[in-house]
């Protein structure tokens, strides 16, 4: 199994396609890649269709996969604000792909018998595989589907993210194969002697106490702890130091605590969402998120400080992994607020990736929406990175992991 990660930045399509895939070329001997994953940067958008059709024409009828996106990831650099076009070429012996486009008008509906939906997918639920998917952020319920895949692939990894480089539907492209959509999803499912693990980095802390949800009105948050979440909010907000009162003012989230309640909680133990409203008159608060009453939720902050803090202990973590399998290659989905944008550098998450594990080949593209579980359910998150690790698969029934999204 290999992987190959390459980089462009020519700002002629066809001279970036020729220097990307010239490399391959050179890395594999002239042998055709079992799979490609494509990423090109919005730079390049009169030009997204004829994308697929030059990369297959370099590199033979390989299964090819990938998005536009506001900012691209290969070959050890980051490109966020210039012309690029990725690409990640993978040798996979063994290995069943299953490439599928879904579109909202097409797709079965989310009580489809299993049948159905594995005919959709091209693939069946024995297979045990791990998916790749990519999004139209416009046109496409992400959110949606994610349960649906769960239900039926319980022990299936799921990574992704939402194309960008966008402002409106119809100009993302999505590529599978030699088509170019403008809607939908694009995926990939993968099986035999490939498996996949995954690492979620949130770039989160807690704050306070966690705190049982006692009042519900739809979406919106009347009671925490038997009192309006207003008032509890200022009682955490009190006990914060200066520095941390003023990063709540525009970094305050809210965390749901997922699988069986604990203490401690950390890291990793809540999926993050967004704060939507806040009404002081009434004492109410609104997350965007579905919530029960008798849900543990925890207020979290975000920063450069705390994102990088999580995402070192993590890449840590899963190095000490001793049953974790040597990756030979990976995929990273990254959010556009995350990159200079959040640390004033370029480079920062791919750069920690290759310090702490290595010169592991890793591609991926800056989204609008990142995919990944936690606690292994899987979710459509924000500022978060996404990793896909993948590596041999020789024993059989093997099961794939879920990297541990937590500090250990």
């Amino acid at each position: 199994m290999r992987w190959i990660s390459t980089l462009s930045n020519n700002f002629d399509l066809p001279t970036a396609v020729d220097e990307a895939t010239q490399d391959i070329v050179d890395a594999l001997n002239g042998n055709t890649p079992d799979l490609v994953v494509a990423f090109v940067s919005e730079h390049h958008r009169s030009e997204y269709q004829t994308l697929p059709p030059l990369v297959r024409s370099r590199l033979g009828d390989t299964t090819l996969i990938g998005c536009s996106a506001g900012g691209v990831i290969a070959a050890c650099h980051e490109s966020e604000s210039e012309p690029a076009v990725a690409l990640t070429a993978a040798v996979l012996p063994g290995a069943d792909l299953a490439p599928f486009w879904l579109d909202r008008s097409l797709m079965p509906y989310s009580g489809a018998p299993t049948s159905i939906w594995e005919q959709a997918l091209g693939v069946t639920t024995a297979a045990d595989p791990a998916f790749i998917l990519m999004g139209d952020p416009f046109s496409f319920d992400t959110e949606q589907l994610l349960p649906v895949l769960d239900r039926m692939f319980p022990a299936s990894p799921k990574v992704g993210g939402l194309a960008s480089g966008a402002e409106r539907a119809g100009d993302v492209a999505l590529f599978l194969n030699d088509q170019t959509y403008r809607s939908g999803m694009v995926g990939l499912a993968l099986s035999g002697s490939v498996t996949m693990s995954t690492i979620v980095a949130q770039g989160c802390r807690p704050i306070g106490d966690p705190l049982f949800v006692t009042g519900l009105d739809g979406t919106t948050l009347t009671g925490l702890d038997g009192q309006p979440p207003v008032v509890a909010l200022r009682k955490v907000l009190s006990g914060l130091s200066p520095q941390d009162q003023e990063l709540a003012g525009h970094s305050l989230l809210a965390g749901i605590a997922m699988g069986p309640a604990q203490q401690p909680y950390a890291r990793g133990d809540f999926v993050i969402r967004n704060i939507t409203a806040l009404d002081t008159d009434s004492g109410r608060l609104k997350i965007s998120a579905h919530l029960r009453e008798n849900t543990i939720i925890q207020f979290h902050l975000r920063d450069a400080k705390t994102s990088t803090e999580e995402l070192e202990d993590l890449l840590r973590a899963y190095r000490r992994n001793v049953n974790q399998a040597t990756p030979v290659g990976g995929l990273l989905f990254s959010c556009l607020g995350r990159g200079r944008h959040l640390y004033g550098v370029e480079g920062h998450d791919s750069g920690l990736f290759h310090d702490l594990l290595g010169d592991i080949p890793l591609s991926g593209f800056f989204g609008n929406g990142e995919i990944g579980p936690v606690h292994g359910e899987t979710f459509l998150h924000g500022y978060t990175s996404a990793f896909g690790l993948f590596a041999p698969n020789d024993r059989p029934g093997s099961v794939r992991r879920e990297a541990r999204t937590r500090s250990e």
